[in-house]
């Protein structure tokens, strides 16, 4: 699931709207929309070849519960509900980076419409294009390596010349745009004086040899003043920074910026439901990852930050926006009590 931004009730109900007083559906399948009567883990190769065409195009939306000929609103079955509720998000995530050759930001979320649920699955267009096939993927190899799979009007294709054109100069542009926003903020400051201020992970960057961490009292003050609460005004109080410069081993840093994330963040997600169900037994992972998403809980540091595996991974996602596939996320105490008093709520 990794690209965060929650799936909406009113979206969905959208999609998949009435025709008049009938009960066929208003729209059809489409570049941006396919519909499936049930949900089959056995069937995630047919559906990662749909996440790919998405994410080759403008992102869209697969969802099931949705009968074809004629193109009702059937509902998921109980079994169906139950395969789709016991999706992992940090699995699947990974089994997408080990399929294609670039990240896949997708949500998933159940809803009920009218007394029935419907299974979404919201895939987002792909910052770095063309998405491509690593290896054959499915019980008949629905997916095969070297191939880039495209949506065309109601259907998933191999893609054709003048759209991979089109992505690869669109992909050219970005990279010339991207290396000279980097240059033109290097040339304002200068090379020699450029460096990289982290007051999450108190850390001052200048290269791989040359590492400054800031005491935690000291990131905290640096944070507060780049927070906008101290202004330095003619007559106000100025804050001194004071203190010894003590070399220490690299891999000392690393370690201390990791102990102090998993330190703040010490639960995985499938043990923030194990908590949460201490709490309320009858919860359900499905209604757990729900919460999660329709409250972006990922993005919000009160609650959650991504354990990154590398520091290119990291300066990527905050350079670029990307986030890499497989990263999980990490929970904190206080995500566990707000997802209780928002299930509680709704109960």
């Amino acid at each position: 699931m990794k690209g965060n931004v929650m799936i909406k009730q009113m979206e969905v109900e959208e999609l998949v709207r009435l025709k008049g007083q009938g009960k066929t559906l208003f729209h059809r399948e489409g570049q941006e929309l396919e519909f499936k009567e049930q949900f089959n883990l056995a069937a995630l190769a047919d559906y990662f070849r749909d996440f790919a065409a998405f994410a080759n195009n403008r992102g869209g939306y697969l969802i099931h519960g949705i009968k074809d000929k004629p193109r009702i609103r059937a509902g998921m079955s109980e079994k169906s509900i139950e395969q789709f509720e016991k999706v992992d998000p940090e699995k699947i995530s990974g089994y997408l980076l080990e399929i294609f050759s670039a990240d896949i930001r997708w949500e998933q979320a159940l809803f009920e419409i009218d007394d029935i649920k419907l299974g979404v699955f919201k895939i987002f267009e792909a910052q770095l294009k063309p998405v491509i096939a690593k290896k054959d993927e499915g019980k008949d190899q629905s997916i095969r390596n070297g191939e880039i799979y495209f949506r065309y009007g109601g259907r998933t294709q191999k893609i054709q010349a003048a759209e991979l054109e089109n992505i690869i100069n669109k992909r050219v542009e970005q990279n010339n745009q991207h290396w000279l926003d980097l240059m033109s903020k290097i040339g304002s400051a200068g090379p020699q004086n450029a460096a990289i201020l982290d007051t999450e992970k108190a850390l001052i960057e200048k290269d791989d040899a040359r590492v400054l961490v800031l005491d935690e009292d000291l990131a905290h003050k640096l944070k507060f003043i780049k927070e906008g609460e101290f202004v330095e005004k003619e007559g106000a109080a100025a804050l001194k920074l004071v203190g010894d410069v003590v070399p220490i081993d690299q891999v000392e840093v690393v370690k201390h910026v990791r102990e102090n994330l998993t330190k703040a963040y010490p639960l995985a997600a499938l043990e923030v439901v194990t908590e949460v169900q201490k709490h309320l037994p009858q919860a359900k992972q499905g209604e757990v990852w729900k919460v999660i998403a329709e409250n972006n809980l990922k993005n919000n540091l009160d609650y959650s930050a991504y354990n990154f595996r590398s520091k290119k991974q990291e300066d990527r996602y905050k350079k670029e926006g990307v986030l890499p596939s497989a990263i999980p996320s990490i929970y904190n105490k206080s995500a566990v009590d707000f997802i209780v008093r928002v299930l509680k709520k709704n109960k």
